[in-house]
């Protein structure tokens, strides 16, 4: 399966950040995967923001769940994040990947490649 994430290189602050994951070579509503959100700030460590199960079922990061909908396009195979009232603290790289849990360990088998996203003015 692959993943490829899209969506603004640069937002500005109290903006709506909106990214898009499509997937290929697999269905994102079969088998039992997680299809999640990641980020990695400048300098930190990576951070699970949230995902949606192959039900539709979604699952958020308490730190940021109400401001990271995520939903998605069953005809296109694709999945979205939208984080709102965005900072120059949500800037870094975002990822989408697949796993096999919504809790740590997780157990990614497959990621996109990441998206740099800025936060500025």
């Amino acid at each position: 399966v692959q993943l490829q994430e899209s969506g603004p290189g640069l937002v500005k602050p109290a903006q709506t950040l909106s990214l898009t994951c499509t997937v290929s070579g697999g269905s994102i509503t079969r088998d039992f995967y997680y299809w999640s959100w990641i980020r990695q700030p400048p300098g930190k460590g990576l951070e699970w923001m949230g995902a949606i199960a192959y039900s539709g079922a979604t699952y958020y990061s308490p730190s940021l769940k109400s401001r990271t909908p995520i939903s998605r396009d069953t005809s296109n195979n694709q999945f979205t994040l939208q984080l709102s009232s965005v900072t120059p603290e949500d800037t870094g790289v975002y990822y989408c990947a697949r796993a096999a849990s919504y809790v740590p360990p997780y157990e990614y088998d497959s990621w996109g490649q990441g998206t740099q996203v800025t936060v500025s003015s």
